[in-house]
Order: C-alpha cells, then structure tokens, then sequence
C-alpha cells in the first residue's frame, strides 16, 4: 500500500506518519521509485501499536522508541522485556527523592513486596513509584490509606498472575512480545479506568443508602 493508503488504514494522518517515519519509530517502506515506497501489513500493525502507545498508554515519543527497540530485539526474554515496558510507564520522577522522608517510604515500600515474597529487581521503577505515593500519603496525614496496600497487593497478584500467564501461553513470539507491551502499558489504562467506574458506583450506592 502507499503511504496515504497506510494512513486511512490506520486512521493516523500523514503528517504524523511521516513524523514516525523520520524518528524511527515506523521502519521504511520498500523503495519503489524515487520518493515512493510501498508498506504492508507488518507496517500497519506497528503503526496502530504506536498509536496505542502513544494517545492511549500516553508514552513519550522516546519511551516508546526504548519499547520498539526491545520489542524487535529476537534475543531479548519477555522477563525483560517487561521490565523494558515497566521503565517507559515510569517516565520521569517528579516526586523529591532526596529527603528522609522519601527514603523511609522507599524502605518501607522494599519490606511490602519482600514480605509478599515478590521477586523484583532492587531498582525497579515500580518500588520507586510505590515509595512516592507512600511518602505522599504520609505527608497529607492520610495514613490510614495505607492500610489497603495488602488489599492493593493481593489482588494485583491476582491479576498478575492471569495476565503475564495468558501472555506467555502464545505460542507466536511477534504476538507474545506485542502481549507484553500491550498487556503492561494498555493494562494499565483499563485498571485505572474500571477502578474509577467502581469508585463511582460504590459512592452513588452508599450515597443513596444514607
């Protein structure tokens, strides 16, 4: 298909396709003649996986080359190529990392996933995220919020275990690599969203009742 035609198929505009092509992110077409270039069917799927990414997971257009670097890297084990998906979510710290405070939430959030018996990396970005909402909560006088990260905690797990087994059960690895990507950064979306909807509904229900 032509460059115009990839677009309509992916509902992208030109413009930002052209943009991917420039960074990276969308590898070239076949040349056909000069200045023209043919895209198949691998093109488009890539494409709509940057799209995803991008308006929906809300990745950096540098997060989401890191992603597509490991995601065509044949040698990489899903295990990090997880990890791979888990730092381009992290994005940028913005918490104060330096203060007492900060550390102490740090610790704490190290002896949670230890005394779970979770096998994590020492410096994974998700403890680091742990410890900022930890401090955070403190900091507001809202500890007693504290008291869900058991609950938090076992049913992640739950989810956990469903998710990455579904994954890691595909027998095509382009699809289980995609599973992973998608899995982690779009996962992610559909969690927070269906907790909020449960939010709502919980506060509408106890609203009534009282």
């Amino acid at each position: 298909m032509k460059i115009s035609e990839l677009s309509r198929g992916s509902g992208v505009s030109l413009p930002t396709v052209k943009y991917y092509l420039r960074e990276g992110l969308l590898p070239p077409g076949r040349a056909m003649g000069r200045n023209q270039a043919e895209y198949g069917d691998a093109h488009l799927r890539r494409l709509r996986l940057i799209r995803a990414l991008i308006d929906v997971g809300n990745l950096s257009v540098a997060a989401v080359r890191q992603v597509l670097r490991a995601v065509d890297d044949d040698e990489l084990p899903g295990h990090d190529l997880l990890g791979t998906a888990h730092e381009a979510i992290a994005g940028t710290p913005r918490a104060d990392r330096g203060t007492a405070g900060w550390q102490a939430a740090r610790a704490e959030a190290a002896r949670i996933v230890t005394e779970r018996g979770w096998r994590v990396h020492a410096h994974a970005p998700a403890l680091d995220q742990l410890a900022d909402a930890i401090a955070a909560l403190r900091e507001l006088g809202q500890e007693d919020m504290l008291a869900m990260v058991d609950g938090y905690a076992e049913a992640t797990e739950r989810l956990a275990v469903e998710e990455v087994g579904l994954v890691l059960a595909r027998a095509d690895r382009a699809a289980m690599v995609e599973g992973v990507v998608t899995g982690t950064v779009l996962g992610e979306a559909v969690l927070t969203a269906l907790r909020r909807l449960a939010q709502e509904h919980t506060s509408a229900g106890l609203t009534e009742a009282s």
